[in-house]
């Protein structure tokens, strides 16, 4: 399994570097927490791009098997969310994603910390 996820993670990379996305980060959160392996965090230039970005990965996991992944956000033009499985998938704007600032707050967590949700 732990193969499975690692390969997933690199092929969401990939998709999203492919279509233009901004700054692709992954953080490992399996010592941090339960709800997810990895986060991979990227920005759009745009609303219209962080959308794109957001349905052609859906697309692209569906083809690959993968089609129970959930999109949250749907309504807001700078930031979308897209739960596939082990891994959670952010979509900013550069502004929003500099003001949540996720890398940090999540980077920093100590195995000791583990949160669970």
């Amino acid at each position: 399994m732990k193969k499975e996820i690692n390969q997933l993670k690199k092929e969401i990379e990939n998709i999203l570097n492919d279509n233009k996305a901004l700054e692709v980060k992954s953080i490992n959160l399996k010592d941090k927490t339960s709800i997810a392996d990895f986060m991979i965090i990227a920005s759009g230039n745009s609303s219209r791009h962080i959308q794109a970005l957001s349905e052609t990965l859906l697309d692209e996991l569906k083809k690959r098997g993968i089609s129970n992944c959930r999109l949250e956000g749907q309504s807001s033009n700078d930031w979308k969310l897209i739960d596939a499985m082990d891994i959670i998938v952010h979509i900013f704007h550069p502004e929003k994603r500099k003001f949540y600032d996720l890398e940090r707050m999540w980077s920093e967590l100590i195995p000791k910390e583990r949160l669970t949700i």
